[in-house]
């Protein structure tokens, strides 16, 4: 399992460096699929979408050179046979995960079938999450946004055993000051990663490892770390 987990993409050197070694070859020779469907749980988001695509809103993300990128979107995935869209997935190098709405997301991952094949397609496929895209793989996600979903939607998969919060100390979130992710991690029962936008955290194999040009803060529960 090769993860990528970022609050804003591809931000700077490092993360860009982390990206390749994962891949294990050039981004100019790697193949990729956005999922874009976390945006729709947040206001603006087809001008939010387009500007993801487009590489003119946050740092770049799908602008990277791929060899080729397309769009999976899951709310279609349904209502299609499944082997119009599996064989993209076993075929891609990189799958994309945008950010915005968590729980939306995770419901959407769960509902077209996706959750199910991640473990499979993980052992090939590099997944690289935006925000939302990241958090839905630990075990701590959020809820904002308008959407009716059933009661009691997960808002994460628990693929990696930590929380993650992004955006750390970042302007346009007060609401993400260090302060505030500190009293939020206090009330986990996993260890939190807060990270801001120039930070992403490395998954192999459940092997944790952070990569940053920014600042980050890792909180342990008092439990774990008595074991």
């Amino acid at each position: 399992m090769k993860l990528l987990l970022t609050a804003a993409g591809i931000s700077n050197a490092s993360i860009h460096k982390a990206l390749v070694d994962l891949l294990g070859k050039p981004i100019a020779e790697s193949s990729a699929l956005f999922i874009p469907t976390a945006i729709y749980g947040i206001k603006g988001c087809a001008e939010i979408i387009r500007g993801v695509i487009c590489g003119t809103l946050g740092d770049p993300f799908c602008e990277l050179g791929w060899k080729s990128i397309g769009i999976l979107e899951l709310t279609a995935l349904p209502s299609m046979k499944e082997d119009l869209w599996v064989p993209m997935l076993q075929e891609t190098d990189a799958l994309l995960v945008g950010g915005g709405d968590c729980q939306y997301l995770c419901y959407w991952m769960q509902r077209s079938g996706l959750t199910k094949l991640l473990p499979s397609l993980l052992d090939k496929m590099v997944y690289i999450g935006l925000s939302a895209g990241s958090m839905i793989m630990t075990r701590f996600g959020t809820t904002y946004g308008n959407h009716t979903l059933p009661a009691g939607s997960d808002k994460c998969l628990g693929f990696v055993d930590c929380a993650l919060h992004p955006h750390m100390n970042h302007e346009q979130f007060p609401q993400n000051s260090l302060a505030n992710q500190e009293k939020l991690a206090a009330t986990l029962a996993v260890p939190s990663y807060m990270i801001d936008d120039q930070t992403a955290v490395k998954v192999v194999d459940g092997k944790i490892e952070v990569v940053s040009e920014g600042e980050w803060k890792l909180y342990v529960p008092e439990e774990r770390r008595q074991r």
